[in-house]
This record gives structure tokens, C-alpha cells and sequence, in this order.
């Protein structure tokens, strides 16, 4: 069955790569596809409909669900009061008319808000303006949402609560907040520096041309893309209480899904928005996509080849913490870019434990754990499917008839990938094995 499993796994990634089907349809034709040959009956070493839809380790992830289900009505409300607009009318004055300034503003205030906020959340809030910008100054948004999501998964790397691989490895690994702000927090500010002298070249020539700004906003002032301002200060108190809760995740015993609907629930309260007008612009396609894949790669994890890849990357390592570290922090950021890094980073974390306590270095002080959360963090980045933030992204801007195709992304998420992988094997190389 793991070669079964495997092959409808392959199939289905192909499909969505070719762009010949539909991505949703690609996937749930590849969870009909496992029904269909038996990998969900209940008897047997086979996974049980239990396990692909429900279990926690394996199934659906209804916690994501939810919390993009939640975040989905806060920005549609948000939406309404005009906060998005005045924003991106904020950000094309500061520009100045510069494409560079612009790209630097966006990626500064995603960079800003995804230590504290899940990736996800943040591009949630992010994407909206950056489209409406990038139409109002009529360019190509392209540039800018791909800065967008690279910011938001780099940023996601700096804290415990930035990215959700980060949360499960720190409960394995016995990680703080501070050990997070210590090790993790020093790369990443250099890989976003990075980042932005990186995408200003590869971007060049869309952004060469100098935009007048004048005479595309006109008179147009940020102002007036408020229509009630009381209506505004109602919504963003929710949102800020919602934004705290979601940063004090390690004092307040709540889970990110339970905030983000209980944000969304104050929202329409507040605003008195009308379901038929928030509930149009969440993006049904997206959900259905995510749980798509989280069964495919929940079957995946149970038959055992995400195991059995773990074991073989123990096994190579052999007691050479040097060797462990460059196989597991390259091989989690490649896995991570054809797997969603949740499902895997929960199916490697005992793993990567044993492969920990074969060596002399253990928590904080062991270099493989932070190899784990670089690569399974940083690989999010290589792939339109590697991380939620790119296929939320991706479909906001489909939706806005902004389409990005597999292909078009994996061409500059493979190199921005490897580069920030590189530089973490250094910084690890240097900061553990130099002075460590």
C-alpha cells in the first residue's frame, strides 16, 4: 500500500503542476483515487477514513481550517471599511513613485507582523492591499505578492509562534520564546535583508520604470477611502484585541483557530456585515484545496514513507552531527516544498529526537534542531504548494485575475529557496561548530 499511496501521491502533484487540471479538482480526485483503491478501509494495516479525516497527527487539520475560515471574515469585513484601500493608497504615496520603495514597504510591514502572527493571518491581511495598490498605480502585482510571501515565510522562522512547524518541534525539542529570539531571530533578519537586495535584482526590469504617482491617484487622498471612520475604529479594536491574543499564544490558553472565529463572530457583530457579504469572499476553493491535501499527505504519513524517509536520513547520518545537520536541514526544505511542512514536521519530530539524543548537544544547544525548523520553515518557499501562505496567496490573486502559475512560482522559489537554505548551513556551520 505505500507504493500505491505513493504513486496517487505523484500523480496528483503532477497534475497540479501541469496546471492541466484544476488544483482542487486534482486533489480531491487524488483523495477519490486512495478511497477508490481501499487505503481508507477501516480493517487492516490500511488508513481508516478515522485516521485520513479525524485523527490528530494525520487528518485534516481543522485547527487551520478554521483559523483561515475565521481570518477570511475578519479581512472581508475589513475589507468593507475601507482599511485595505487606505493603506495601499498610504503605501503608493510613500513610494514615491519608486517600484523599489513600494516593494520594500510591502515586504517591511509582512516582515513586521509574521513573528507575532501566523504566516497564514498575515498574508490574509496583506495580499488585499498589496492588489489594490498594484491596480491603482496599474502594475503588475506579481513581484510584490511573491515578495509577500517569501517575507511572510522568512519572517514566520524568527519566533515560536511565527510559523506552526516552529510550535511542534519547540514542544519536542523543549524550546522557549527566548531560545527562538536567540537563535532564529539573528538569521533571519540577514535572510530578509537578503531577500530584498535578491528580489530587486531578479525584479529589475518590472520595476525600472519610475510611476507618477500624481497623476495615477490624482487628488486621490488616503482619507477618503474611509466611508464611516466610527465603523472603522470598532472593527480594528477587534482586530488589535484579536492580533495580542494571537501573539500571547504561550500565555493565553486559547488555540489560534478559536481566536480567529471568535474574531470573526466580534466582527460581523460590530459591523453588522450581512452574511450573504462576508460569507462571498471567502475562498471556498482554497479551504476545499487544503483539506485535500491534508488527507494526501496524512496517507502518506500513515503507510510510513515520510517514516521511512526520516529513518534512512538517521541512518546516513551515523554519528556525524555535521553530516545530520546538512542532510536534515536540505532534506526537510526540499520534502517541505512537495509535502505541507505540518503533517511532515509532526511525522520527523521523533526522529530528528533520537537522531538528537545520538549526539552530545541536546535542546537549544543542538544544532540539528534548528537545522529541523530552518528547513522545514525556509522550504515553504520553493514550491505553490509548499506553505499555506503561498496557496492563499496564489488564490487571492487568481481570484483578482492575477493568476501565478506552478511554474512561473518554482521558478523563483527553487533559487530564493536554496540560497536562504545555504545561508542557514553557514549561519548553523558558523554559530555551532566555529564558536559553539
Amino acid at each position: 500500500m505505500t507504493s500505491i499511496a505513493l504513486i496517487v501521491f505523484a500523480i496528483t502533484y503532477a497534475l497540479i503542476a501541469s496546471e492541466k487540471v484544476h488544483r482542487v479538482a486534482a486533489a480531491l480526485g487524488g483523495v477519490a483515487a486512495m478511497a477508490i483503491l481501499g487505503l481508507f478501509r477501516e480493517e487492516g494495516p490500511l488508513v481508516s477514513a478515522d485516521t485520513a479525516f479525524f485523527s490528530e497527527h494525520t487528518g485534516v487539520d481543522w485547527g487551520v481550517i478554521f483559523l483561515l475560515f475565521g481570518m477570511m471574515i475578519v479581512v472581508s469585513v475589513l475589507r468593507h471599511t475601507g482599511l485595505f484601500e487606505f493603506i495601499a493608497l498610504w503605501a503608493a504615496r510613500v513610494s514615491k513613485g519608486s517600484p523599489v520603495r513600494l516593494l520594500i514597504v510591502l515586504m517591511s510591514v509582512t516582515a513586521l507582523f509574521s513573528p507575532i502572527l501566523d504566516n497564514v493571518t498575515v498574508v490574509l491581511l496583506v495580499a488585499p492591499v498589496t492588489l489594490s495598490v498594484c491596480q491603482r498605480l496599474s502594475i503588475s502585482p506579481m513581484p510584490y505578492l511573491m515578495g509577500l510571501i517569501f517575507a511572510a515565510n522568512i519572517g514566520g522562522t524568527s519566533t515560536l509562534i511565527g510559523d506552526p512547524p516552529n510550535l511542534i518541534i519547540a514542544s519536542r525539542a523543549d524550546l522557549s520564546f527566548t531560545d527562538f529570539l536567540v537563535y532564529s531571530l539573528p538569521l533571519t533578519l540577514l535572510l530578509f535583508v537578503v531577500l530584498v537586495l535578491v528580489l530587486i535584482v531578479v525584479f529589475r526590469k518590472q520595476m525600472h520604470k519610475k510611476i507618477d504617482v500624481d497623476e495615477a491617484l490624482g487628488d486621490l487622498d488616503p482619507k477618503d477611502a474611509i466611508p464611516s471612520v466610527a465603523l472603522l475604529v470598532r472593527c480594528l479594536i477587534v482586530l488589535a484585541i484579536v492580533m495580542v491574543t494571537f501573539g500571547m499564544h504561550e500565555f493565553v490558553p486559547l488555540d489560534p483557530s478559536i481566536v480567529a472565529m471568535l474574531g470573526a463572530g466580534f466582527m460581523v457583530l460590530v459591523s453588522q456585515t450581512k452574511p450573504k457579504q462576508f460569507l462571498a469572499e471567502v475562498e471556498w476553493t482554497t479551504l476545499a484545496f487544503f483539506m485535500s491535501l491534508f488527507v494526501l499527505v496524512g496517507v502518506l504519513v500513515e503507510v510510513g514513507v515520510i517514516g521511512q524517509m526520516g529513518e534512512f536520513a538517521a541512518e546516513l547520518m551515523d554519528g556525524n552531527e555535521l553530516g545530520g545537520v546538512t542532510g536534515l536541514l536540505f532534506g526537510s526544505a526540499i520534502i517541505g516544498a512537495v509535502v505541507d511542512n505540518i503533517p511532515y514536521t509532526t511525522a520527523m519530530v521523533n526522529i530528528v529526537a533520537e537522531m538528537v539524543a545520538a549526539t552530545p548537544h541536546v535542546g537549544a544547544d543542538s544544532p540539528l534542531w534548528w537545522a529541523f525548523v530552518f528547513g522545514a520553515d525556509l522550504g515553504g518557499n520553493m514550491t505553490a504548494v509548499a506553505a499555506g501562505a503561498n496557496v492563499v496567496v496564489l488564490g487571492l490573486a487568481a481570484s483578482a485575475g492575477e493568476k501565478i502559475s506552478f511554474w512561473k512560482f518554482a521558478k523563483y522559489g527553487i533559487p530564493i529557496t536554496l540560497l536562504t537554505v545555504a545561508i542557514s548551513w553557514v549561519y548553523i556551520y558558523v554559530r555551532f561548530f566555529v564558536f559553539g
